[in-house]
């Protein structure tokens, strides 16, 4: 068994240094547990990452959790998954004060770009390195390839890529390649579907009780967000801006694009921006104390719901991978998750290195293209040392997101 102060030094490391997106995300997970600490297989790692992608919610906060799981049990995933998300959570509140007081961040903003031209590297390196282990047929990297062109290409919706992946894994799952181990013994998910549910309901249905109207509203809206982001927070961010910006009128636009930059460069998961849209609306419907209830309700429902998923499914995916039809859609569910995590790591990378993109429209295709007179000098420079130091000084990506960050900083102050 993995002793407590392991896993909180582990995870605590993930969560602090979990910068850039769910592609980021997932690189550094990788390295630390599969890579470094050899806490996980490749096997069990991408097993994991594909049946996350399945899910409602952020996929990455969920394979921190089911790590966790993995691990020490429901404890672990305790840990984990509070660990990658408190962090953040907390650096959001502080900025989103900062933010209804002043305005905005300009020196948060000048480490954390920093940081993301750090982080690039870190997804790239990743990337290939998830790539050569997820391709167990010739056919993988062709179904990764075609994955990558649907929804960088034809924006074709996440979930419809993995339903396509997984039926063609079902129907061409060859014998020759599965599993022979005896499946695990079967398991009852009713004890975490009603701990987890009731914890989910009990503070809506407490706040309906107390006629907070404004919360209650809040929390229905962000449990409805919880149960149809499927493929991540890019996949609901347009939705979710329309809903609170247009039909709600809970924020501004403009509030809601720096709130998404914060949420981007900022620690912990990208769906954090829902934290900070309820802080902003808790603010004005009713000023600071107002603001951090509404911030903490939106995180309740926003996250208690990826714990009732992981501890609910978790202990059902070795069996998967047992099962001869099953294991084949998730190995091709897998590859076609590589495909998506490049098109996340080209969007990141573009947002970073270049000040405006647009999109090409050649008949169904739209292709994010890039002003390349746009392109930042220093994203670039910066990223450029980030590869040297880290892959011919061998420094830590602790010290190396250190450096990118006061690297950042003294540009800004210097600028």
């Amino acid at each position: 068994m993995i002793p407590t102060a392991e896993l909180f030094s582990a995870f605590g490391r993930i969560g602090l240094m979990s910068f850039g997106g769910p592609a980021a995300q997932i690189s550094l997970m990788h390295k630390v547990l599969v890579d470094e600490k050899k806490w996980l297989t490749e096997e069990q790692f991408l097993n994991a990452l594909s049946f996350c992608m399945m899910l409602p919610g952020p996929e990455a906060m969920q394979l921190a959790t089911y790590s966790g799981w993995r691990l020490r049990g429901t404890f672990g995933g305790l840990i984990a998954g509070l660990l990658f998300v408190v962090p953040g959570a907390l650096v959001i509140a502080v900025l989103a004060g900062v933010y209804v007081t002043y305005g905005s961040v300009p020196v948060v903003a000048s480490v954390f770009l920093g940081v993301k031209a750090v982080v690039v590297v870190i997804v790239i390196d990743a990337l290939l390195r998830i790539a050569g282990k997820a391709f167990t047929r010739p056919a993988h990297r062709v179904l990764a390839v075609l994955s990558f062109l649907a929804i960088f290409v034809f924006h074709i919706p996440f979930p419809l890529i993995v339903l396509t992946a997984g039926l063609w894994g079902w129907v061409t799952a060859a014998s020759s390649n599965l599993p022979t181990e005896t499946a695990p013994a079967r398991v009852s998910v009713t004890k975490p579907v009603l701990i987890w549910g009731s914890l989910w309901a009990a503070p809506i249905l407490g706040l309906w009780a107390a006629g907070a109207a404004f919360l209650t509203d809040l929390a229905l809206f962000f449990s409805k967000l919880a149960v149809v982001t499927f493929g991540g927070a890019y996949a609901v961010l347009a939705y979710m801006t329309q809903e609170v910006v247009v039909s709600k009128g809970w924020i501004e636009t403009e509030a809601m694009i720096d709130g998404l930059g914060l949420a981007e460069t900022t620690p912990g998961p990208l769906i954090l921006v829902t934290e900070f849209v309820g802080f902003l609306a808790g603010f004005a419907a009713g000023g600071l104390w107002m603001a951090i209830a509404a911030a903490i309700v939106t995180l309740w429902v926003t996250f208690i719901p990826c714990f009732l998923w992981i501890f609910a499914g978790a202990p059902f995916i070795d069996q998967l991978t047992h099962a001869p039809r099953f294991s084949g859609a998730l190995k091709a569910i897998t590859a076609a998750v590589v495909g998506v995590i490049a098109n996340l790591s080209l969007w990141f990378a573009a947002h970073v290195f270049f000040g405006r993109l647009s999109e090409v429209q050649i008949g169904p295709a739209r292709i994010l293209t890039p002003d390349f007179a746009s392109l930042q000098p220093l994203p670039a420079i910066l990223a450029i040392g980030a590869a040297l130091l880290m892959f011919n000084l061998k420094l830590s990506l602790e010290k190396t997101l250190i450096a990118g960050g006061l690297a950042g900083l003294a540009f800004g102050i210097w600028a």
